[in-house]
């Protein structure tokens, strides 16, 4: 098993529609694509919305996998775009963090 943190920088105007759009419809989605959210932050700075969310994957293929059809997601293509369009850019940056155990992890039943 492994994990992956997403963080989205967001610019503050754009801060309540992008949550919507998250809540609403991104994880609907990505939920129906097999994508386990296990929580979701949000940080507030003055420049910025900053949204974390943490997802489980089986392994990297399942992972690789699931955002390649998440991503070719006709509807979810639909949705960015009217949103977009509406509202301007919802998205100034992404990290993306795979998240891999130690041997020695609680993630994997040590608990030393």
């Amino acid at each position: 098993m492994i994990n992956q943190l997403r963080i989205y920088d967001v610019p503050p105007e754009n801060e309540v529609p992008f949550l919507d759009r998250f809540r609403d419809h991104a994880k609907r989605l990505m939920e129906t694509h097999g994508f386990r959210i296990q929580a979701m932050w949000t940080e507030h700075t003055e420049e910025r919305l900053r949204f974390v969310y943490l997802l489980a994957w089986g392994s990297e293929a399942e992972m690789t996998d699931r955002w390649a059809s998440f991503m070719a997601d006709e509807e979810w293509a639909q949705i960015k775009k009217e949103t977009s369009a509406q509202h301007g850019t919802f998205v100034l940056g992404i990290e993306d963090i795979v998240l891999t155990p130690t041997a020695f992890s609680a993630a994997i039943g040590e608990n030393t």
